[in-house]
């Protein structure tokens, strides 16, 4: 079974057709600039842009990086402000037609549940957090491989800012941080976050979780199981999907 997933992040928006019985992507990702401002409207662009790439008809499943409920976007970190009260769902729909009902989630949501069934947690219980670093932080809450959504962890405070202002992959970007010096700060976020949580399991994702080799030897001292992220940056457009199924 194919369901189209896409995932909109605060750089890039990217998706791709997904087969959900592998949990894997059943074509290459086509991915476009998120556009600057990131507008409801410029974005519902850009993600007609991305599932017209493979002429796609079918339900499609969307994340947004910021708290969704009941279809409309709570918060708006990383994109543009104007997105707080939209009902990206319906947005989204007028945008793609009629023959593409959307299913939409949080970002870190959607990586969390596809590292869950196909990925680094699969088969675990107990506490899991999956974080994915990228433009921010974001997090999947699971207990007994039940989702607790919206947790947005990348916005605990972490000396006097959000943690995301300190530790995220953009952060290390900008400032043109060595993996170990990185390293350290995230380190110290995945502390706070394990004396918050106790998790037996934390999971890397985002795009970093690409070169773990790099930072993760250098974090010490976290006593949960800390492993990357399997399914790695292609987890939200499989998370997507994966929600998108279950609605129907």
């Amino acid at each position: 079974m194919q369901i189209f997933g896409v995932d909109i992040g605060g750089s890039g928006i990217k998706g791709a057709p997904v087969d959900l019985d592998l949990g894997d992507l059943a074509q290459p990702r086509h991915k476009v600039l998120t556009p600057h401002p990131a507008t409801p409207e410029g974005v519902a662009e850009k993600v007609k842009e991305v599932v017209d790439h493979f002429g796609w008809q079918g339900p499609v499943g969307v994340t947004f990086p910021g708290v969704i409920t009941d279809g409309t976007v709570r918060t708006a970190a990383n994109v543009d402000k104007s997105w707080v009260g939209t009902h990206i769902e319906g947005l989204l729909e007028e945008s793609l037609g009629a023959s593409c009902p959307v299913t939409a989630l949080n970002d870190a949501d959607a990586a969390g549940l596809a590292e869950m069934r196909f990925g680094a947690g699969k088969g675990r219980t107990g506490t899991v957090i999956v974080l994915t670093f990228g433009t921010g932080i974001g997090s999947g809450l699971f207990t007994n491989g039940v989702l607790v959504p919206n947790t947005e962890l990348g916005h605990l405070e972490l000396d006097g800012h959000d943690a995301e202002k300190r530790a995220s992959s953009k952060v290390k970007e900008d400032h043109d941080m060595s993996y170990p010096h990185w390293a350290k700060r995230v380190e110290k976020y995945l502390a706070h976050v394990e004396m918050l949580f106790s998790p037996e399991l934390l999971v890397i994702g985002g795009g970093v979780s690409r070169k773990s080799e790099k930072f993760l030897p250098h974090i010490e001292g976290i006593r949960a199981d800390l492993v990357p992220a399997q399914l790695q940056n292609n987890a939200g457009i499989v998370g997507a999907a994966m929600r998108a199924a279950e609605r129907g």
